[in-house]
Formats: C-alpha cells, sequence, structure tokens
C-alpha cells in the first residue's frame, strides 16, 4: 500500500496481510520518530508486523528508514586511511568480544566507532562492562567521539539522540506489547543502528545455544542469514557468524571481572580458549571485509602480530584514556576494578566431568548477584559474578570447582551457589567440546 493513505490506513493494511511500499515505511517510520504516530499506533504497527511478517523489500526498507530517521555518520572529512568497520553480537553469558575487538581491528588499520548497548535479560552489556572503568565515559560529545575514532582507531560508546530515534521508540513500545520476537523487527532494530554509524563492512555474532537470544538452532540461522542479507542490500557488505552459546563464551561472567578477562587476552596473559578463537575469527572477517588481507590465512597472520607486538593492547589503553578512564589501567587493573567482598568456590556434589550448561541460568545467576538488571533503572554492581566457569567436558571434584562466585555478600553467595548446582549437569561421560563456529554467512551489498 502507498504513502498518500493516513497511517491508520497504513497500519490497516498491514494489519491485513498486505505489503507496504518504500515510501509508506518512510513515512510511518518519520511520523515514529517526530512523534507524530502516537503510543497506540506505534503499537498496533508493531503488533501488525509481529502476527503478518515483511517480506524482504519491506524488511530493508523499514531498516534504511529507521536507519536515515536520524543522524547518519559520515566519515568521509576526516579522510581515515582504513575502512570504517564494526561487529554486533546477539548477547550472550561471558561475550566480551567488543573490548578486545574494537582495539584489536584498529591495530590493524581499521576504524571502529561501535555503538554499544547495556545488558539485556540473561546476557551481558558492552557500556556496563566499561563502566566498571572508574571515568569511563559512555556519552562522548560527537566532536570527541569522532576525534577519538580518528586518533584512536576505536571508541566504544552508548547510542547518542541523533542516531536511529526511531529505534529507540518503537523498541520501547515494543518492549511493553510483546512484540520482541519479530524477525523484520529485531533485524531492522540492530541494523538501523548499526548502519546509521557510516560503515563500510559489518560483521555479526549470532549465538546458538542454551544461552543465545534466539530459541531454537534453526530461528539463529533465520536471523543470521536475513541480517546479513538485509545488511548487503541496504549497502553494508555483512558477514554473519553462528558461534556456540551452550556455555559462556569467556570462563567468566561479570563486568569488572571481564574487563579483567579482557585485558589478560590483550596483553598476552591469555592466548588461547573459547574467547580467543571467536574474537580472532570474527575479526579476521572484517579484516577481509574491509581489503585489510586478501586472505583469511593473511588476516590471522596480521591479527597475531597485532597482539603479539602489544598494538591491539596499546589501542585499549588509549581508547580508555581518552574517554576519561585511568591512563594505567592495563599495568593496575586491580587498583580501579572493583573486586567483590565475598569469594566461594562451588563444588560439584559428586566427582565427573561437566556434561552441559544452562547458560541462561547461568547469566542469571549474575542478575541475581547485582551484576545485571531486573527493572531498567536498578544500579549494577560491577565487582560481582564468577570466574573460573568450568567447561563442558572439564573434570571437577572436591578440588576442582565448577566456578567461583563474587558477591556482596554471603546470602547473595548462597542463592548463587544453589543456582549454579543446579544449572550445571556433572556426569560419567567424556563429551566433546561443542563446535565452536557453526557456520559463516557472507553477503556483498550489490
Amino acid at each position: 500500500m502507498r504513502s498518500q493513505a493516513l497511517p491508520q490506513e497504513l497500519i490497516r493494511a498491514k494489519r491485513d496481510g498486505q505489503a507496504l511500499d518504500v515510501e509508506a515505511i518512510r513515512a510511518l517510520v518519520a511520523d515514529i520518530a517526530d512523534g507524530s504516530l502516537g503510543d497506540a499506533q506505534v503499537g498496533a504497527f508493531a503488533m501488525a508486523v509481529f502476527l503478518n511478517g515483511m517480506n524482504a523489500a519491506e524488511t530493508v526498507a523499514l531498516t534504511e528508514a529507521i536507519r536515515d530517521s536520524g543522524e547518519v555518520l559520515d566519515w568521509s572529512g576526516l579522510d581515515l586511511p582504513g575502512p570504517v568497520l564494526d561487529k554486533h553480537s546477539t548477547g550472550g553469558v561471558g561475550d566480551l568480544v567488543s573490548l578486545v575487538l574494537g582495539p584489536w581491528i584498529a591495530a590493524c588499520g581499521g576504524f571502529v566507532p561501535m555503538v554499544s548497548g547495556r545488558g539485556l535479560g540473561h546476557t551481558g552489556g558492552t557500556l556496563d562492562k566499561l563502566e566498571a572503568i572508574p571515568g569511563y565515559d559512555i556519552a562522548p560529545s560527537r566532536a570527541r567521539f569522532r576525534e577519538l575514532v580518528r586518533e584512536t582507531g576505536v571508541a566504544i560508546v552508548g547510542q547518542t539522540g541523533e542516531l536511529a530515534p526511531a529505534d529507540r521508540r518503537l523498541y520501547g513500545v515494543r518492549d511493553v506489547t510483546a512484540t520482541v520476537e519479530s524477525l523484520p523487527l529485531i533485524v531492522s532494530s540492530i541494523l538501523g543502528k548499526k548502519l546509521a554509524c557510516g560503515l563500510d563492512a559489518l560483521v555479526m555474532d549470532v549465538k546458538v545455544g542454551s544461552g543465545a537470544f534466539m530459541p531454537t538452532p534453526e530461528k539463529s540461522r533465520e536471523l543470521a542469514e536475513t541480517i546479513a542479507e538485509v545488511a548487503s542490500k541496504a549497502g553494508t557488505p555483512t558477514t554473519a557468524l553462528l558461534t556456540d552459546m551452550s556455555q559462556p563464551l569467556a570462563p567468566c561472567a561479570g563486568n569488572a571481572i571481564e574487563v579483567r578477562e579482557a585485558i589478560a587476552l590483550l596483553t598476552g596473559e591469555r592466548r588461547d580458549g573459547r574467547l580467543f578463537e571467536v574474537t580472532r575469527e570474527l575479526a579476521a572477517e572484517l579484516l577481509l571485509a574491509g581489503r585489510l588481507a586478501d586472505s583469511a590465512n593473511a588476516a590471522r597472520h596480521r591479527l597475531d602480530r597485532a597482539l603479539a607486538s602489544g598494538a591491539a593492547a596499546e589501542r585499549f589503553a588509549r581508547m580508555v584514556a581518552g574517554l576519561g578512564g585511568p591512563t594505567d589501567l592495563l599495568e593496575q587493573p586491580d587498583r580501579y576494578l572493583a573486586e567483590a567482598p565475598v569469594r566461594r568456590a562451588v563444588f560439584a556434589e559428586r566427582p565427573g566431568r561437566i556434561q552441559r550448561l544452562d547458560t541462561r541460568a547461568l547469566g542469571l545467576a549474575v542478575v541475581e548477584l547485582g551484576g545485571g538488571r531486573r527493572q531498567p533503572e536498578e544500579a549494577i554492581d560491577p565487582s560481582v559474578g564468577l570466574s573460573a566457569i568450568a567447561a563442558i567436558g572439564d573434570p571437577v571434584d572436591a578440588e576442582r570447582p565448577l566456578a567461583v562466585i563474587h558477591a556482596a555478600g554471603e546470602d547473595a553467595a548462597e542463592r548463587a551457589a544453589r543456582q549454579l548446582l543446579a544449572a550445571i549437569t556433572v556426569g560419567d561421560e567424556s563429551p566433546a567440546p561443542p563446535k565452536l563456529i557453526h557456520d559463516v554467512i557472507r553477503r556483498e551489498a550489490p
């Protein structure tokens, strides 16, 4: 249906299963952004899309309209000597990839204006992790943001009011009208914000498993394929990786704890594990998409050099200092990162090997400890969380714990211990570790 109709007629058309043209979608999104459409109408539109879906052309049009509903960053005036690149994850537990990948890409010649979010449900948020660093400003001025990207190659900040304002309003209404779980609305929400950052290429990390956002592997694949297709048709070459979230990505979860883990990886204290491998593969795909490497092997070699030389760690340190954090965080993390007063190792009730983990339950245990939010206005305790989380196949016994709890008090630690024992299955078999990267989906812009 065309856009000359009144908004309520466009909503009616979508309610009745009709496809909307580009002009109609752009008109509706513009009305959402400037407040011309009331909350009741926004909710009705969201429900109509939830119930009837959108075809590929409609989803591309919705994504582009959300992208264009506010400022679209333009980096051409800065004469950057490399591509503008970014990554987005559907979220998980122990997923601190952004903290490592951004500076790692910057050390390899890319420029990363990463606009990130807070924790949602059982998943941790990049902004919450960064706010565990004293003084770190997640909302710098636009001029400072651009200057830091130009000078350092990376700046990880929160969404500003100028970027994709239609999404902020539409998502707020979706959240209270039971319309979050709609593929066109999910895809356009993710991509509208990301593509407003003026990217040359994007890589998506779509999780699969018990801690994933999508409920089944099939739904995760559908999301990955749709994101890659829509973003590319909207003009941004995009690669989507389907990665495992049947257990935490890092062996830890919690804001200050995860910052420490990022520092350990960047400084060379840690150079293996699932976090390292997933981050390295995502970064390699970005170097390929940004034409900073001509093969996957060349991309990995360049990344390894940037890590071994300390260049990636140096970019992280410059970003933190440039956004108001301490200048010696890498040298003295314990001086700045909060530590919980109570630490308790949790042991299995019998010796054996880890058979499976309910990753979502582990994430919710961190939320219950105070490391996440049950209500949007709640404050977060950056010190709490889990460390030394055993992986699938690991042996556990009276000396090797399931995990170590970091809590604000003994009662909180006791509750978390019960949650961990319920979330982790121990048996006699020696299960193979789950596949880390299930698939890679690449799409070029037309």
